[in-house]
């Protein structure tokens, strides 16, 4: 803590200059930023909505250097948040659509790169977070001060746990009346299971909120300036030393109980930070603990303790282990190699995106080997040769044309069409990543356009939209032959016909699905009939005698 600082803004060659200068070698295969594997931090930002998630991001841009001017959610300037790049998501003030970014930051001698992905709070949206999730490598878990765990809290810790993401808590809002981070601490243990400890204690409470005391180095860390860029490093107010100590005692009982390392440099003598850095990074990566730092992204108070907490205890992609599936030997299970640089390319496209300057971009995770624009790559779907035309690196909706990335990064391809989930491999193996979860849709709406000649654009763009999200979902009923799009909830449906609306210049129309009536019997009903019909021989005749009634 407190020996963070700009990293080298946006700038690629200057980060290249900082690493050479510390680290002269690279013996892990061509980056296109030049760092080592372990420099990398793949990362998604979660929560409940409303918990401040955006926000936070906007920070770490801030920072890091990535952006050099901050723009709130709902602010007054009307410019918006950076990583909310749709009009309807400002207009909103929700994030609707996951995005990617990257920055760096630096501690102590280690600069690290972190791909970051912000992702949507609302439940309607959840597959944004399934599928970032299934990627990334750690997350950070917001949770807001005064709501604490909440219901889409609990969902994304779920999400967490099934692709076994390691995490870092980070409880926000601490400026807002009524918030409670231990009260938050306590919500966390009892509702999501997790073994989680504090870091930090608040200094000053609600509007007086100040800044925070770290119980490792026992120091307080105060964030002064209008935007919280200049962290002070300072003695811990004397009324706080007995509550710093208590909760200090606490962690280190929780690290003790999951590592006997630390247990017995505990039981030798004094421990050291380093003591704490090292088994709180054991205990995160094994999923055996959750550090919980806290903060106010919205009044800059936290995010760069946040950002040293991510740089130090969340894995890199050597450390997350994945699982390939061989479909050339009866789906044996394989381990990626990320560190090999001579490995066969792995890559998985975990999301695709219409761009309007490149057409529809993969968004794709490289688990082994490395990717150069104008290699040839195969979809394991339909087995068929594509050339990577374009590498892209995502800021936002901001596009950056690279050469070459390796494994463990996070980047864009364009040229070609693919599904999402789509594996692909440079054809030397037949290696496919397991797939993600994909929930079931919820709610209906029937959907039309104005006339015939609107039909077109209409088709066109409910094509695009079932192909980006998979659990959006479009069929025709063949009764009424409505158009029936399906989704998470009702705000998911309306937000596509509001894109449609906007995007395709449709006129939509959007009301309850039609149902035909059938009618049937309710209760018993006896009968006795009796049939004649006399036909001029020998005639017709026949009684039947009965009931029927509901099964």
């Amino acid at each position: 803590n407190g020996s963070s600082c700009h990293a080298a803004g946006g700038s690629m060659q200057a980060v290249t200059r900082m690493w050479a200068a510390r680290r002269p070698a690279c013996r892990l295969g061509v980056r296109w930023f030049s760092a080592e594997l372990e420099a990398i931090r793949n990362i998604g930002i979660s929560a409940h909505i409303d918990s401040g998630k955006t926000t936070l991001t906007e920070r770490i841009l801030f920072y890091t250097g990535r952006i050099k001017e901050i723009h709130d959610v709902r602010g007054k300037d009307g410019v918006g948040a950076k990583m909310d790049h749709m009009e309807l998501e400002r207009e909103r003030g929700i994030t609707i659509t996951s995005a990617a970014t990257y920055c760096n930051w630096k501690v102590g001698d280690q600069l690290a790169h972190i791909n970051i992905i912000d992702t949507p709070g609302h439940v309607d949206f959840t597959i944004e977070v399934e599928r970032a999730l299934r990627v990334l490598d750690g997350a950070v878990l917001v949770a807001c001060g005064v709501g604490g765990v909440q219901a889409q809290t609990v969902t994304v810790d779920r999400q967490m746990k099934r692709y076994d993401v390691p995490r870092i808590i980070f409880v926000n809002k601490l400026d807002r009346y009524g918030a409670n981070p231990f009260v938050v601490l306590s919500q966390i243990r009892q509702k999501l299971g997790l073994h989680a400890a504090a870091l930090q204690i608040p200094i000053g409470e609600e509007n007086k909120y100040a800044g925070v005391a770290c119980v490792i180095s026992r120091k307080a860390y105060l964030f002064d300036g209008e935007k919280g860029s200049s962290m002070r490093v300072d003695e811990v107010p004397a009324e706080l030393k007995g509550q710093l100590e208590e909760v200090r005692n606490e962690l280190i009982e929780h690290l003790a109980d999951i590592d006997d390392e630390f247990a017995e440099a505990y039981l030798e003598g004094e421990l050291t930070e380093q003591n704490f850095h090292d088994a709180i990074r054991r205990g995160v990566i094994s999923l055996k603990f959750c550090p919980m730092l806290m903060g106010s992204a919205y009044k800059n108070k936290g995010v760069q303790n946040l950002l040293d907490a991510v740089v130090r205890y969340l894995p890199h992609p050597a450390e997350k282990r994945n699982i390939a599936f061989d479909l050339d030997n009866d789906e044996e299970e394989i381990e990626v190699q990320p560190a090999d640089p001579k490995a066969p390319f792995v890559g998985l496209a975990f999301k695709i995106q219409e761009h309007p300057q490149c057409g529809q971009i993969s968004y794709l995770r490289v688990y082994q080997g490395k990717l150069s624009k104008g290699d040839s790559i195969v979809n394991l779907g339909n087995n068929k040769r594509h050339t990577v035309r374009r590498l892209i690196r995502m800021h936002s909706n901001e596009i950056k044309d690279v050469e070459t990335v390796g494994a463990g990064d996070i980047v864009a391809i364009g040229g070609f069409e693919c599904e999402s989930g789509t594996c692909f491999t440079d054809g030397k193996v037949k290696w496919a990543m397991a797939s993600m979860y994909v929930p079931d849709p919820v709610v209906s709406l029937s959907v039309s356009c104005k006339g015939r000649d609107e039909m077109a654009r209409f088709q066109k763009a409910l094509k695009r939209f079932v192909k980006e999200d998979p659990t959006f979902r479009v069929h025709v009923d063949e009764e009424t032959q409505e158009t029936i799009v399906s989704g998470m909830g009702e705000l998911h449906v309306e937000v596509y016909a509001e894109r449609m609306r906007r995007e395709y210049g449709l006129t939509i129309t959007t009301g309850a699905p039609q149902v035909h009536f059938r009618e049937t019997i309710t209760e018993r009903a006896d009968f006795d009939y009796q049939y004649k019909r006399q036909s001029g021989g020998r005639g017709q005749y026949g009684k039947v005698i009965g009931y029927i009634e509901p099964i």
